[in-house]
């Protein structure tokens, strides 16, 4: 708030703002949202975190990833304006994307939060448009506590008086945590379950409120858990105020989303060149126990080729808790330190954590030896899947082109 004060309160200054919280599916759900919202023909501004390959990512105006030149200026004025203060990366750069959206023109912004909610530092908003929160799981209990109570009461630290809040499908001692806060502070809410429904139909899916039945094609991001994300994502766009998304626009975002490494097959670039005929490489960047539990329905339909994984993970996460639904569909995993990032668990401290979690487990010294041993001991084409760290798959995209 200090550096925001200096910069004028831009925080103050912004088009009418969706506020994301929630453990997994804020990305996504975003994305659908942003798809739908420009098919229909609105200018809209993106906050995401974090980044695979380049910072960029992080911030779009009016539907464009920022300038190299437009985000120096920025971070420059805010250090500039920061004068010295003890502050972290993620507070300066979200001041900086917020100086960036006062100053371009745009319909909407959709804000993803950092960390938690009640303390994170997209939460200095006094009167957002909407709020969202995903479904929340057990991550970060270092700052946010042991506990889902405990963790979806942060979570609902973003909700506010007299504005709506989205609520995505919860575990009930979540969904009691941010009942209760909600009731506390006099924020209505919309919840999954009880006021809207999305269920799978075919090959589409069927969002029901209390405005009738919609019938929409299938989300174009992988796995059976993006259709509760595209039906969260609908349920927020029609509590929207003053914004008209059609059921054509509705279609086009969920159809045209781009969301990279959930659950995304590679279809070019040098790793893909080295796989024989019959072969694939999939990504995605889930890292709790959630992410791994969905992660694992998704892998379970395919039962066509057996599935080897390659993993790393941050010294910050359960990697048993990750891996054990794994387990169940994988014929084994390669485990790997992220590339240049300290905070990594070792090679074989993952390892370790794989074999607990029931898994075969070998350690490798870089994602290429992981592939050349694979495609050694396999005896049929296989899928391989890249998994457990947004760290890891930037560096595999930055790696593959």
């Amino acid at each position: 708030r200090a550096l925001l004060a200096a910069l004028a309160t831009p925080e103050r200054r912004l088009p009418p703002t969706v506020h994301v919280t929630g453990t997994n599916g804020k990305g996504s759900t975003i994305a659908f949202m942003r798809a739908a919202l420009e098919a229909a023909g609105y200018r809209v501004h993106a906050y995401t975190s974090p980044h695979l390959a380049r910072f960029h990512e992080r911030i779009r105006l009016a539907g464009r990833l920022i300038e190299e030149d437009h985000l120096a200026a920025l971070l420059e004025e805010c250090e500039t304006a920061n004068r010295g203060r003890p502050i972290t990366y993620f507070e300066i750069t979200t001041a900086a994307a917020f100086l960036g959206f006062s100053r371009s023109p745009a319909d909407v912004l959709l804000l993803e939060n950092g960390l938690g909610g009640r303390l994170d530092a997209t939460n200095v908003l006094e009167r957002p448009a909407l709020t969202i929160i995903t479904p929340v799981s057990i991550d970060h209990t270092q700052y946010l506590g042991e506990g889902l109570a405990t963790i979806a009461g942060e979570k609902a630290g973003i909700l506010k008086s007299g504005v709506v809040g989205v609520i995505g499908p919860q575990p009930p001692e979540a969904a009691a945590s941010i009942s209760a806060h909600a009731q506390r502070i006099g924020a209505e809410l919309i919840r999954h379950g009880e006021d809207f429904h999305v269920e799978r139909v075919g090959q589409g899916l069927r969002f029901t409120s209390g405005d009738g039945a919609l019938d929409l094609p299938r989300p174009c991001l992988q796995g059976d858990y993006q259709i509760d994300n595209a039906g969260l994502a609908v349920a927020a766009l029609q509590a929207l105020d003053g914004f008209t998304v059609s059921r054509p626009h509705l279609a086009q975002g969920l159809t045209q989303a781009v969301w990279p490494a959930r659950l995304q097959r590679l279809l070019r670039g040098p790793l893909v060149s080295r796989l024989p005929d019959g072969w694939e490489i999939w990504i995605d960047a889930g890292h709790n126990p959630h992410a791994g539990q969905a992660l694992a329905r998704a892998a379970a339909e395919w039962r066509d080729k057996p599935l080897h994984l390659i993993a790393a993970m941050l010294n910050s996460k359960d990697p048993v808790g990750y891996l054990t639904p794994l387990a169940e569909v994988a014929a084994d995993i390669r485990c790997l330190a992220i590339p240049g990032e300290a905070a990594s668990l070792t090679a074989e401290e993952m390892t370790q954590a794989a074999v607990r979690a029931g898994l075969e487990a070998t350690a490798a010294a870089s994602l290429d030896d992981a592939l050349d041993e694979i495609l050694a001991a396999a005896e049929s084409p296989s899928r391989i899947l890249i998994c457990g760290s947004h760290y890891l798959v930037g560096a595999l995209l930055v790696e593959n082109g």
